[in-house]
């Protein structure tokens, strides 16, 4: 809050004191959004933030909840009447069955208000009375994020940005044959451009699959409603040396202009433009064992898109947004549970150098910027064992392959990332001093306790940096 929101806050609560009323100081909501790529756990975090600040015994780090200041908490109908509700409840009857299970990943938008009422502090708590705070909270696929990165490029540049990358991926193959085959200077026909369409889509499905980040459009992977029509049947192509009206090449080119006023930019225009705050969530480990090329597709991807947020700086967005800013932003490496918290400052390190750019634009604009790893479902726990007569330090779970419980030693990330950095924006095939592993973790058996939300790492922090000054 401002000075001048502060002072303007102040004066109205004397006035209400002045005219014998206790009501509380009005309402403020404010708009939170989450995003980050595919499987980086935006559904987890969503579910386990919402029943962390419903049931606030482990949430020391949110000062308000720490000092008793929330009153109450309580889910109210999203503002929105067209956007379907974030599944809260059956998301969270999936993490804390008697069998947890991941829910399923976000295969369309959906929206979440929670209400707080809070007591206010120092200066204001003698002059009494509570406030609302409305969190309203979007989730949407991951891949439509990838789409913010398309807004600034058209067809030409896109088309051989893609086209480079694809050059040297086997998950390409299939396309690359169709390609080949196809004359971007020939007359548009409708069975040709279906074709290489859907053998464009069937590598975005093999790239996401094989740990790769920069899979857009995003809508080629979850149409929807779309699917089939001409504003997704288009594809990356070589530019000819003409390219006369009623070619392949010009309907193509059309048709991803059509994509970007159509699908893109109506998206964020009617669900960004009151975003006050941003969490970006990445799935730093994922990307590691994948191995340097997914790691530098993830840092490429991940610039494109925040580039487009510029905060405090004229973009696209901007202007559908009047220019407003989001004030601040949160970087976090999710799955912090699967490395021993040993590990856990060299994990961030290493997010703040993947993110370097995009961070050091955002804090050059006046965003207030943080990194942190987090776990907004912790489903491990850290054991220490002796091998050989060193102490290795591992995290036990339930495996998600089969249920059973098992001990892993991740192995360790580097005290500084600037050596696997440059390694992955080299082009290294593989990492030169070590292998990396991760296992994948089903969420753990809970017996909750009244007033407990289920066990994270960091989850309050988080909250506290996103809204704690709200509050």
């Amino acid at each position: 809050m401002g000075i001048g929101d502060f002072m303007d806050d102040l004066t109205a609560r004397a006035e209400a004191l002045g005219q014998g009323l206790t009501a509380g100081r009005g309402t403020r909501t404010l708009r939170l959004g989450v995003t980050g790529l595919s499987r980086a756990g935006k559904t987890v975090f969503i579910t386990a933030l919402v029943a962390n600040l419903l049931d606030r015994g482990r949430m020391p780090g949110l000062r308000a909840a720490a000092e008793g200041r929330i009153r109450a908490a309580f889910l109210q109908p999203q503002p929105d009447d067209t956007v379907p509700r974030f599944d809260y409840e059956s998301h969270l009857a999936a993490l804390t069955g008697p069998d947890p299970r991941w829910p399923e990943g976000t295969r369309g938008i959906s929206e979440l208000r929670l209400s707080l009422r809070v007591a206010p502090s120092g200066l204001l708590a003698a002059l009494g009375g509570e406030r609302r705070v409305n969190l309203d909270i979007v989730d949407y696929p991951g891949e439509w994020l990838l789409d913010l990165g398309l807004m600034d490029k058209d067809f030409a540049t896109w088309s051989a940005e893609v086209l480079a990358r694809t050059a040297t991926r086997a998950e390409a193959a299939g396309y690359r044959a169709a390609l080949d085959a196809f004359d971007p200077a020939a007359p548009f026909a409708e069975p040709p451009a279906k074709d290489l369409a859907r053998h464009y889509a069937q590598y975005l499905a093999a790239a996401k699959a094989a740990g790769y980040s920069d899979c857009a459009p995003g809508r080629f992977l979850l149409p929807g409603e779309l699917e089939g029509s001409p504003v997704l049947t288009f594809a990356p192509l070589p530019r000819p040396d003409a390219a006369p009206r009623g070619s392949m090449w010009h309907e193509m080119s059309r048709r991803f202009e059509a994509y970007k006023a159509k699908v893109v930019r109506p998206f964020f225009r009617d669900h960004f433009v009151r975003i006050d705050r941003q969490i970006v969530l990445v799935d730093v480990l994922g990307a590691i064992h994948a191995g340097p090329r997914a790691v530098e597709d993830m840092r490429a991807a991940m610039e494109a898109v925040l580039r487009a947020f510029r905060p405090g700086r004229p973009g696209w967005l901007a202007a559908l947004t009047g220019g407003r800013r989001v004030e601040r932003i949160l970087f976090a490496a999710t799955k912090a549970d699967h490395l021993h918290h040993t590990q856990h400052a060299r994990l961030v390190r290493f997010l703040s150098g993947l993110l370097r750019t995009a961070r050091d634009r955002a804090d050059f604009a006046g965003a207030d910027t943080a990194a942190m790893a987090i776990a907004a479902l912790r489903a491990t726990i850290e054991e220490s064992h002796q091998r050989g007569g060193e102490t290795v330090d591992c995290v036990r779970g339930r495996l998600l392959a089969n249920g059973r419980e098992a001990a892993l030693f991740p192995g360790e990330l580097p005290e500084s990332p600037a050596a696997m950095l440059a390694q992955a924006h080299g082009g290294a095939d593989r990492w030169l001093d070590a292998d990396y592993d991760v296992m994948a973790f089903a969420p753990a058996r809970l017996t909750l306790r009244d007033g407990e939300g289920p066990p994270h790492i960091r989850l309050d922090r988080a909250a506290e940096f996103l809204i704690g000054d709200l509050l």
